[in-house]
């Protein structure tokens, strides 16, 4: 089937085409998690945003090599380079081997995204694996005379690099508005700027996490991950770099000036940003009380939750907004979006009972599909393609109740419809349809269920409490025996 896929480029601002690429290939790279916590509702919209871009593009018969990164190291507390590492801190605090931490929350991380039916990625490197790679392109940068060691911690000169490349770009920010607008900050010394960011940092007497270099021992800068990562599986000039809204600056901006500084060029000809999830209109976030993790959104056990939320609901929810819109949480919206997908999957099932007389397809359903694809490959617009999507459930009813007359010309692009864009391009799901062997609800009892001994474990009742009472609410029975605890529905 061949389309052309527009799609939104931040860096130039405005929407350009697919047609030049190499046919047969698209090499897509993704900023994935820091794993130093449970994933939550805010990894949920990356993963989900460019899961759906990647069906898209198998659907329409491109090759993808979809490359999304795992940061197990250098990734500071703040964006200048300074406070602790978040893993070896969750580590320090836990008495814990800082791999201990990566290893346990890379695999909830896997666990929530194969509920929400991502697909894996093609390649998913660990900054941790590809420290050579990573000093090698230090090495580059320092060759090129845009970094400077000061200290045994080697920094990227953003004024030096300025010079010769605009810094900001990306982002659209200019250099001398950043530096008329900034203050002096302490604990910067070794920094010639307070814009350089660090490509390695020596390592403290009491830093867990290091590595030998020619400056000292120590680890990679955050920034640096990603430009040697995505040059070692994808090229130094590959198709898309994808990411949250979030990394545009400094993370992107910084990637984007070392790929420029170290091969004359920024190496990246789409860049994608998804937005934000805010909660009740404000930014998610743990000192506001609303950061919601994917399991307790998933139990109901949170707080704010009127009810528990399933994968689907979460996924239907999130495609309903354009991924370059604010999408802002609220249980209204959860259980609306949760009665709009239901909706959908009853629709998907009555399609294929349809009584229907011999003819063509309609012009009201062909050009209800047509619409669908013009919208999917306009930018993603999954909500003008829902739209679409709910116009074909009401013929779907209306057939069903006797209303109307379907062709079998009708029926086949109907099924069309639900069969391969909801259920493969959208990766929708019928959850309802998920019996005691599915292994997608095995899956989702296996991590309750092991969350709850883990809560009981911990002496934390009132949320073992909750797990079973709010399964329970779903039909979901559980019991505690002394072989262990079984449930049923």
């Amino acid at each position: 089937m061949e389309r052309e896929i527009l799609l939104y480029n931040t860096l130039s601002r405005k929407k350009e085409n697919f047609e030049t690429i190499t046919p047969g290939m698209v090499g897509l790279y993704v900023c994935g998690p820091t794993v130093y916590g449970d994933a939550h509702l805010g990894h949920a919209r990356p993963g989900i945003t460019y899961d759906v871009l990647v069906r898209l593009f198998r659907h329409l018969g491109y090759k993808v090599r979809y490359v999304r990164n795992i940061t197990d190291v250098g990734h500071m507390e703040s964006d200048s380079d300074e406070g602790e590492d978040k893993i070896a801190k969750k580590a320090r605090l836990e008495q814990l081997e800082p791999m201990e931490v990566v290893q346990h929350y890379t695999i909830r991380y896997h666990e929530a995204m194969k509920l929400l039916n991502t697909l894996p990625p093609s390649i998913e490197p660990r900054a941790s694996g590809h420290i050579i790679e990573q000093i090698s392109l230090v090495h580059s940068i320092l060759d090129k005379g845009f970094a400077y060691e000061s200290n045994g911690s080697v920094y990227f000169d953003v004024e030096c690099y300025n010079q010769k490349y605009p810094y900001g770009r990306l982002s659209g920010r200019s250099l001398d508005d950043m530096i008329s607008n900034s203050r002096e900050l302490e604990g910067q010394q070794d920094k010639r700027s307070p814009f350089d960011f660090a490509l390695w940092k020596k390592a403290s007497p009491e830093h867990i996490m290091r590595w030998p270099s020619p400056w000292s021992e120590g680890f990679p800068g955050w920034h640096l991950e990603c430009s040697a990562m995505s040059a070692k599986y994808l090229g130094e000039s590959f198709d898309i770099h994808g990411g949250g809204m979030d990394l545009l600056f400094p993370h992107h901006e910084c990637e984007l000036a070392q790929n420029t500084a170290s091969r004359g060029e920024g190496g990246v000809r789409y860049w994608m940003h998804n937005n934000m999830i805010t909660i009740n209109g404000q930014k998610m976030g743990k000192s506001l009380g609303n950061f919601i993790t994917l399991e307790e959104l998933f139990t109901g056990s949170h707080k704010i939750l009127e009810q528990a939320y399933s994968p689907m609901t979460i996924r239907f929810f999130i495609l309903q907004a354009h991924y370059r819109s604010t999408l802002d949480f609220s249980n209204e919206a959860l259980i609306a979006a949760e009665k709009g997908y239901r909706r959908m999957m009853m629709a998907a099932k009555d399609v294929s009972s349809l009584k229907a007389t011999e003819g063509e397809a309609s012009a009201e359903v062909s050009a209800l599909l047509s619409g669908v694809y013009e919208a999917l490959c306009d930018d993603m617009n999954t909500p003008i393609a829902i739209a679409h999507l709910f116009d074909a459930v009401r013929l779907v009813n209306s057939s069903k109740d006797g209303k109307i007359s379907l062709t079998k010309g009708d029926v086949v692009q109907l099924r069309l419809l639900f069969d391969v864009i909801v259920k493969e391009v959208l990766g929708l799901t019928d959850e309802s349809a998920a019996g005691d062997n599915s292994d997608v609800l095995k899956g989702v009892m296996e991590m309750l269920l092991e969350m709850r001994k883990e809560a009981k474990a911990q002496k934390d009742f009132a949320k073992s409490d909750a797990i079973r009472d709010n399964l329970a609410k779903l039909g979901v029975v559980v019991k505690d025996t002394k072989e262990g605890t079984e449930w049923s529905i």
